[in-house]
């Protein structure tokens, strides 16, 4: 079975070209397949979408052109403090 984090990261794949002429060099959250955020980190942008969504039920995303931005790591639903 696929889970929702895989989803989303399948979206992001496929809207990619997209998202980095909206969002180049930020950091987006992806939740039921749309952006619901960008931020300048990774760290603000897991503080700030914990505020009204579980983890586990977000992707947080680096964007920018080429396979470098590409991390399809998932986590599990642990405490984050950042």
């Amino acid at each position: 079975m696929e889970s929702s984090l895989e989803r989303e990261f399948e979206y992001y794949l496929a809207n990619k070209t997209k998202l980095v002429n909206k969002y180049n060099g930020k950091f987006i959250v992806i939740k039921d397949c749309a952006v619901i955020g960008e931020y300048d980190d990774q760290g603000t942008a897991v503080s700030e979408t914990l505020k009204d969504h579980e983890l586990g039920t977000f992707l947080v995303q680096k964007i920018g052109p080429g396979d470098e931005t590409h991390t399809q790591t998932f986590h599990s639903r642990v405490a984050f403090s950042g």
